[in-house]
């Protein structure tokens, strides 16, 4: 972990919990007025701790039915391989996430889609686009726990 003292990651604690939380409410909550905390995020944007402020959403709401991990391995592990994965990946609405892995699978993609038959594009789409030696697809079938909010520890040390 950064080290980042007990005032920056209450700051990072609230912000995941609430990005659209006033400052004046972080501030109190973080122990400063609203220049400093402000300042402090400003900072933390700058130094790549906060990467982003988002909405989530509900994909079931957005009409994204179907959540699926598909495991891929890798033909080769080319540079010129992993750069066209990566493109193909890139180009691929429904992959929200791309990992590299160590272990059986090469790497982990997490996808939502509407239903099965567009997975199957997506599946047709990816295939298409690079060699690949095995996909192994994983249906979700209900989200039982699921935060973006890392476990900051925001007790003093």
């Amino acid at each position: 972990m950064t080290d980042l003292d007990l005032i920056d990651r209450k700051i990072v604690a609230e912000l995941m919990a609430d990005a659209t939380q006033p400052v004046a409410r972080i501030a109190d909550r973080a122990g400063l007025s609203q220049t400093p905390c402000w300042k402090r995020i400003q900072k933390l944007e700058a130094t790549g701790v906060l990467t982003a402020r988002v909405a989530l959403a509900d994909p079931a709401k957005l009409g994204f039915g179907l959540t699926v991990f598909v495991g891929i391995e890798a033909p080769d592990h080319s540079p010129e391989w992993r750069e066209t994965f990566l493109a193909a990946v890139e180009s691929i609405p429904g992959i929200m996430e791309c990992w590299r892995m160590a272990g059986e699978m090469d790497y982990l993609l997490r996808v939502a889609v509407q239903d099965m038959t567009a997975y199957d594009g997506l599946y047709k789409r990816l295939t298409d686009a690079v060699p690949i030696k095995n996909v192994t697809s994983h249906f979700a079938m209900e989200r039982m726990k699921y935060t973006t909010a890392y476990p900051v520890d925001t007790r003093n040390r």
